[in-house]
């Protein structure tokens, strides 16, 4: 009787969790179609505590993405994952996730089942290309250097825009009181400012208060040029403080505008001429001269997700919306730009991203605009960054990141991009030649900067920006050495390596000029020989102090005499090429040897190929005589 009795308390204690179980999942799947997920991941969080189930956990980590709990979101995925792998959608947001964690080798493959499910996704190959090379986004992290700034009384802060010597920014007091986001379950967002002094941190933030602030999220703002208008963004409400809704439970952001009074207050707010119910505008932007506005939107039109949008004020209102662009937009989310000078910076969860959204930067050229640069670590990380903004001179400026569990606004200081030659000299054995003289001519200043290698042959010289250098390395028993060093259009800190292999001065010593041949019968420099003889001028006219003799020879064919005549017309044909390059005639000689010196076994009488007859058709050059007071 008695186990009876425990067997059928046990029966129903278990019908009564599976009920309660399903209670909760309802609830949450409710909560999920109202865009409540903070309510819905409490519901699905009931539920999972009392039973395992994929779909429960996939809910879950849908809830938890939507309100940027990466952790938490991944812990869940990774559950799914083990019950059976994941695909589409969730294998995409999974993925992403994964690269959100720094996890770019465990998030490929995730991604490349993503790809086969969904192959019209132009953005997932971009992304496994990213966690293919995600190393490249560290290459050059000491350009920047970022801090945490600190806002007394924020729970947290994004999106600055400097105004008036300090920050117009997007926060979340410590203290919020009134209505919670069902989103998020967190207060709504407010605008604030704060002041930033020259020496020392910011003042505490103070809420721009209404009538811009309202009950719901006010959103990424700008000041005009003139400081007299304020763009920004807010929920769909208006006037009677109502949130408004489209068809499908979502409340869409919109563009407003507000001018200062008399009083120096905002007031006068009117909404953006191109707002609508059925998509969102938001977190808007100007150019220098305050006439183009760029801003966000999900508007018909676009590439898929939110686009970068601009309109144009011509004096007689804003024109209609102009999209930026497949340069620009992807099939991805870009977002928050902003503008400095020509540069505009924006954020993606596309193009070559780390994870999250990543800030790039791109130029207007012309009608078009350059392809967007990921501005690398540590301005991105795997996280959310956002919000960048720059100083005119380029050196500082200040980014929002939630790199540390929660959105918050960074100081962001630039440094110079380092440029560097070095190298060895060695001689042609490998051996070091010390103290060789190096010396660098600036091209554009005409200036001369000298060095010397060390004992064991080596240099290093700092270098310019886009700068471009003519490098002269000598040594007194050597040859001279010519080459060119350039630092144009080089954006990250770079060292230029020259290992340098300088031939021994050596009296009489044929030495052999690649690539000098000629055709048969023929005495003409062929274009590939000009090539080599232009190489051979810069030699020439690099040791001043030496005479040369130019030697050329031919093959077998035809008859000694006439082959002493044609090479000693091909050597002189190479001497007037070097004269026309400006190497004085004083310093070189012509001298044909025909066909006496073969270098392979093709004589008179011997069958050999085209090749091996050309490679008899050669020119030579040695040093007849040294001046020492001039080379040295």
């Amino acid at each position: 009787m008695r186990a009876a009795t425990n067997t059928l308390l046990t029966l129903c204690a278990a019908t009564l969790a599976a009920s309660c179980a399903n209670y909760h999942v309802r609830k949450g799947e409710k909560a999920m179609a109202s865009m409540a997920y903070a309510k819905a991941e409490h519901h699905f969080d009931k539920t999972l505590a009392q039973r395992p189930d994929r779909n429960v956990l996939l809910q879950t980590a849908l809830a938890e993405l939507k309100q940027e709990k990466v952790d938490e979101a991944v812990a869940h995925y990774s559950a799914a994952e083990e019950i059976a792998p994941l695909s589409g959608m969730d294998a995409l947001n999974y993925g992403k996730l994964l690269m959100g964690s720094g996890h770019y080798e465990k998030a490929g493959p995730v991604l490349m089942r993503a790809l086969q499910d969904m192959p019209e996704r132009g953005e997932i190959t971009e992304l496994i290309g990213a966690c293919q090379g995600y190393r490249s986004f560290f290459a050059d992290s000491a350009q920047y250097a970022i801090a945490p700034l600190d806002l007394p009384g924020m729970a947290s802060a994004y999106s600055p825009s400097p105004v008036n010597g300090g920050l117009l920014f997007v926060g979340l007091s410590d203290h919020a009181t009134g209505k919670r986001d069902p989103w998020s379950g967190a207060a709504y967002a407010d605008l604030y400012q704060v002041s930033m002094a020259p020496e020392g941190g910011p003042s505490v933030p103070e809420s721009l208060g209404s009538p811009v602030n309202g009950p719901y999220h006010e959103g990424s703002a700008v000041v005009s040029p003139d400081g007299r208008t304020l763009y920004f963004t807010r929920s769909n409400y208006y006037g009677n403080k109502k949130l408004r809704k489209d068809k499908n439970n979502v409340s869409n952001l919109k563009l407003f505008r507000a001018t200062l009074d008399e009083n120096g207050k905002w007031a006068n707010i009117r909404e953006f001429g191109y707002n609508s119910d059925a998509y969102s505008m938001g977190t808007p932007a100007l150019g220098k001269d305050g006439r183009t506005l760029y801003f966000t939107s999900d508007m018909p039109g676009g590439f898929g997700g939110k686009d970068i949008w601009s309109s144009v004020d011509h004096g007689t209102g804003w024109e209609p919306p102009v999209n930026l662009g497949p340069t620009i937009n992807t099939a991805g989310d870009e977002m928050f730009p902003t503008m400095v000078g020509d540069a505009l910076y924006f954020s993606s969860t596309a193009h070559n991203n780390m994870g999250g959204l990543d800030i790039f930067e791109t130029h207007r050229e012309g009608a078009f605009w350059s392809e967007p640069k990921n501005m690398g670590y540590p301005v991105n990380s795997a996280r959310d960054d956002f919000g960048f903004s720059m100083n005119s001179t380029g050196t500082a400026g200040y980014l929002s990141s939630s790199r540390s569990g929660t959105d918050r606004i960074y100081t962001l200081f630039v440094h110079q991009p380092q440029f560097v030659l070095e190298g060895t000299v060695t001689n042609e054995d490998g051996s070091p030649v010390p103290f060789a003289l190096v010396m660098l001519n600036n091209l554009a200043e005409l200036m001369n900067v000298q060095d010397t290698a060390d004992a064991n042959g080596h240099f290093r010289r700092q270098l310019d920006p886009n700068t471009v250098y003519s490098v002269l390395v000598w040594q007194n028993v050597f040859f001279f050495f010519f080459f060119f060093a350039s630092t144009i259009g080089l954006g990250l800190s770079t060292t230029l390596h020259a290992n340098l292999q300088l031939d021994s001065l050596v009296m009489y010593k044929p030495i052999a000029v690649p690539n000098i041949y000629y055709d048969y019968d023929r005495w003409e420099i062929r274009p590939d020989a000009a090539v080599e003889l232009d190489k051979l001028a810069r030699v020439f006219k690099d040791n001043p102090g030496l005479t040369f003799e130019l030697g050329a020879h031919t093959d077998s064919r035809g008859g000694d005499m006439y082959n002493l005549v044609l090479s000693d017309a091909r050597a002189k044909s190479a001497v007037d090429y070097l004269i026309r390059q400006g190497v004085s005639p004083d310093r070189l000689t012509a001298k044909g040897y025909g066909e006496t010196m073969p270098v392979n076994g093709c004589v008179n009488g011997v069958k050999c190929t085209e090749e091996e007859f050309q490679a008899n058709r050669r020119t030579e050059f040695k040093v007849i005589s040294e001046d020492a007071a001039s080379v040295h």
